[in-house]
């Protein structure tokens, strides 16, 4: 999709960093709450449908609390996700309610959307409450989770609610102008328009730093570019602090960095499968094998399997490498680890031998593997 055709997008979700709510310096941006619902008011005058996944609870949790800077221990930071969730909602209510639009808050957990029927759930309430004109503030529900607060970020989740609510287009905003060839802070570095695809090379790119009070650095917003991507949705990064920054984007102005879509779209069950889930395990594979995934669109057999890594159970998801380490696939599997230790290396028609039973001749059937 180049810029001119983002005009197109009828259903949005915007992600909204903790950097332009609460900023590291100190504070709050107490009216950039009311310029973001005057445009994402503005898209939806235009009958758009527009989710806004919001960062803030912690931060502003934090600044209640008299906290200078985000707070490591988890306790701490549940304490400070609890008490500043309802002021973020209520920041939003009262800026949404100048227009005469009402919002609904919406709290998610990364175990929640792995849970196929609940994932499902969710895209029926979203789509329920977009159909009545009203705006969902999105964020982790941080007060209880543990595992989401040490290594989730609100970039992925945005990427998640992309394949939930069936959206056409993601918008990454936080206080850096899209990607740039090195670091944003040197006076040399240059804004990369556009990206064509996520190679290796544009990963490098990315630093991984975070603010004090935020969790989402250039890299997580790539890699949640990357999940967009291969639902065959493209993402903007820019810089939230511009005005009317949505506005332009959607108008096909040259604000930050935009990336294109794959040219092959996974279904809303594979993208499920490759980023809803939680990686159990990796898989290392020969060449042999890696070719018939790619090229052939084939199931992985255990003669394919060097080795293994990982504690893993029947229908949890590992990663499929090569033996150089490069991520060919990623799928739901059909033996244990203790099984696949077994058969690994070996030919279907020994499993029943080799294990006193079978659960059918693939270790990974094609239809719940991605090819990435």
């Amino acid at each position: 999709m180049t810029r001119a055709r983002l005009s197109s997008a009828r259903r949005v979700v915007v992600k909204v960093g903790t950097s332009l709510l609460a900023p590291p310096q100190g504070g709050i941006h107490a009216r950039r709450f009311f310029d973001l619902a005057s445009e994402v008011v503005a898209l939806m005058n235009e009958r758009r449908q527009v989710m806004l996944v919001s960062s803030g609870a912690v931060g502003l949790g934090s600044r209640k609390l008299g906290l200078r800077k985000r707070p490591v221990a988890i306790p701490e930071k549940q304490a400070a996700a609890a008490v500043g969730q309802i002021d973020l909602c209520r920041r939003y209510e009262r800026a949404f309610a100048r227009h005469g639009r009402h919002v609904a808050q919406i709290l998610l957990t990364h175990a929640g959307l792995a849970d196929r029927e609940r994932f499902l759930n969710v895209r029926h309430t979203l789509n329920s409450l977009l159909e009545r004109g009203v705006v969902p503030i999105i964020n982790e529900n941080d007060s209880v989770s543990t595992e989401e607060l040490r290594f989730g970020d609100n970039d992925l989740l945005s990427a998640l609610v992309v394949n939930t609510c069936e959206a056409e287009l993601l918008i990454l905003l936080s206080h850096v102008d899209g990607l740039h060839d090195r670091s944003p802070d040197l006076p040399q570095a240059a804004r990369i328009p556009e990206v064509k695809e996520l190679s290796p090379e544009v990963m490098e790119l990315a630093s991984s730093d975070t603010s004090d009070l935020g969790t989402g650095g250039m890299r997580s917003k790539l890699q949640a570019a990357r999940s967009a991507s291969q639902f065959g949705v493209p993402t903007v990064i820019a810089d939230g602090r511009r005005r009317q920054v949505l506005t332009r984007i959607l108008a096909g102005e040259d604000i930050g960095t935009l990336i294109h879509a794959a040219t092959r779209k996974l279904s809303s069950r594979k993208h499920w499968i490759a980023f809803s889930l939680k990686l159990r395990g990796t898989l290392y594979l020969d060449g042999g094998a890696v070719r018939a995934l790619r090229e052939k669109g084939r199931s992985l057999l255990p003669i394919g399997v060097v080795s293994a890594r990982g504690k893993f159970g029947v229908g949890d998801l590992v990663r499929c490498v090569s033996e150089s380490g490069e991520e060919v696939a990623r799928g739901l599997i059909s033996y244990d680890t203790k099984e696949v230790e077994l058969i690994k290396g070996q030919r279907s028609s020994r499993i029943l031998k080799l294990l006193g039973y079978t659960k059918g001749d693939e270790i990974i059937h094609r239809d719940d593997l991605v090819v990435l």
